[in-house]
């Protein structure tokens, strides 16, 4: 149904990292837990993309909203596009695999630092509506990776 899976060994960012299938924190959390899978040192202003070496799947309709945890953002760290969207068609699509990629910036004062294996952000399964007339019902598949929807 729905669920992650680690990167095709070829696409992997972290080949040396145990990578650990996300988990959410309790019973009634929406969010399952992302980790960074290296240490992760992000000074006030900078943008770094970190890869996941993780990839999501889910059915049609659906989709996985990426957002930073409520503890990181309150260091000041958020992701660059504020929300990430996962669609359906960018796992294992022939750039990366569908490799899940934080694109994080530090708008605090402090310098954030993370070790490898700690939780810095948190994916929610979706449901989604499509628009009357939606012509792209029976139309074309994601042929790359990130960022290659409507370029």
């Amino acid at each position: 149904m729905r669920g992650f899976q680690v990167v095709a060994s070829q696409h992997r960012q972290h080949p040396e990292a145990q990578i650990a299938l996300p988990r959410r924190g309790s019973r009634h959390s929406a969010g399952y837990d992302l980790v960074t899978p290296a240490a992760l040192r992000v000074t006030p202003g900078e943008v770094v993309r970190v890869a996941t070496d993780l990839k999501a799947y889910m059915q049609p309709g659906e989709v996985l909203q990426v957002y930073v945890r409520s503890s990181v953002g309150l260091r000041g760290l958020v992701l660059t596009n504020t929300v990430g969207i996962i669609d359906a068609d960018y796992y294992g699509n022939s750039d990366n695999d569908g490799n899940i990629i934080l694109a994080l910036r530090n708008l605090g004062a402090d310098t954030f630092t993370a070790q490898a294996g700690d939780r810095v952000a948190q994916g929610v399964f979706m449901p989604y509506l499509l628009a009357e007339g939606d012509e792209l019902e029976s139309g074309e598949l994601r042929a790359g990776g990130y960022g290659h929807t409507g370029r």
